[in-house]
């Protein structure tokens, strides 16, 4: 299975686009417990270019009714990415100190229950600056939110 480079310019470029709006491809989720992972799975898909159409444990988005739980779920992109080893992207957890643009950053409670999932799409000053749906946002910094844990998730390529 070939590996590809993962686009994280064409990543941050949809963030970019569409930190503000909703783009008419993709159901928003907003009030429907959020659209963040929606929006980071958008992300993903612009700078990967493939989805994995594996029933239930893949990634892919067909429609509201036609998607996988990774797509829009904190806790299952972060399962699919870091276990990956069929087509589209995979990752590994890392520090934050090692995290680029494109990457994922999910915010967390103590107890381990994480619930939002953050674009990296710069850096300014030594912060991590980052783009988000349900409260939209670009460029802002990630230690401006209130967050008791944090985890990185590092695109390491994409599977054809």
């Amino acid at each position: 299975m070939d590996i590809l480079n993962y686009n994280r310019e064409a990543a941050v470029a949809y963030a970019r686009k569409w930190a503000f709006g909703r783009n008419p491809k993709y159901y928003d989720f907003s009030k429907l417990g959020g659209d963040c992972t929606n929006f980071a799975s958008q992300c993903i898909y612009a700078g990967a270019g493939i989805m994995n159409y594996t029933p239930t444990f893949g990634w892919f988005y067909k429609s509201v009714n036609d998607r996988t739980p990774s797509w829009t779920g904190v806790e299952y992109l972060y399962n699919f990415l870091v276990n990956n080893d069929g087509p589209g992207p995979f990752a590994e957890e890392v520090p934050l100190d090692k995290l680029d643009i494109g990457d994922i950053v999910q915010l967390g409670k103590a107890t381990g229950d994480f619930y939002h999932s953050p674009v990296v799409v710069g850096f300014s000053r030594g912060r991590i600056l980052v783009a988000a749906h349900s409260y939209d946002v670009y460029n802002k910094p990630l230690n401006s939110y209130s967050f008791e844990q944090a985890r990185g998730i590092h695109i390491l390529g994409v599977r054809q």
